[in-house]
């Protein structure tokens, strides 16, 4: 019988800024370059430049000096109507249906995570978030 949970019964996002710390290697995919890069008024070969690092062939965005994502500033993402595809699904990700075990660690540093639902109700908010995001 399937589950009455909703993505926003399992995820609360309290904007602590946990997400947006260390070297994620949040990729961008060209759309996020184009967005980002208008609304910050600049170009995407200026925005690439000045904030992005190489991972492998893909960009990613860059980790600032106080160990956050670049656009995390005074406690809040400086890009958020535009932030990237990577940024608006977590922590709906990928890695989560590869190993259900991913939501369990995750959780351990987003207080916004619950993690007293079952496997199936996990991966079946995950397919529904991922579907609005194609």
């Amino acid at each position: 019988m399937p589950s009455d949970i909703k993505p926003s019964d399992i995820f609360e996002c309290t904007q602590c800024g946990e997400c947006c710390k260390g070297y994620g290697g949040t990729y961008v995919t060209e759309k996020d370059i184009a967005a980002i890069s208008e609304y910050l008024h600049t170009d995407p070969a200026r925005f690439l430049k000045e904030c992005c690092q190489m991972s492998g062939r893909k960009p990613v965005l860059a980790e600032g000096e106080n160990g956050y994502c670049v656009f995390w500033q005074d406690k809040r993402c400086g890009i958020h109507p535009v932030k990237p595809k990577m940024c608006r699904a977590w922590p709906f990700i990928q890695s989560v249906l590869t190993d259900i075990s991913n939501w369990r660690i995750m959780a351990a540093s987003c207080p916004g995570i619950r993690t007293d639902v079952s496997d199936d109700d996990i991966r079946e908010c995950v397919r529904e978030v991922r579907k609005t995001l194609i």
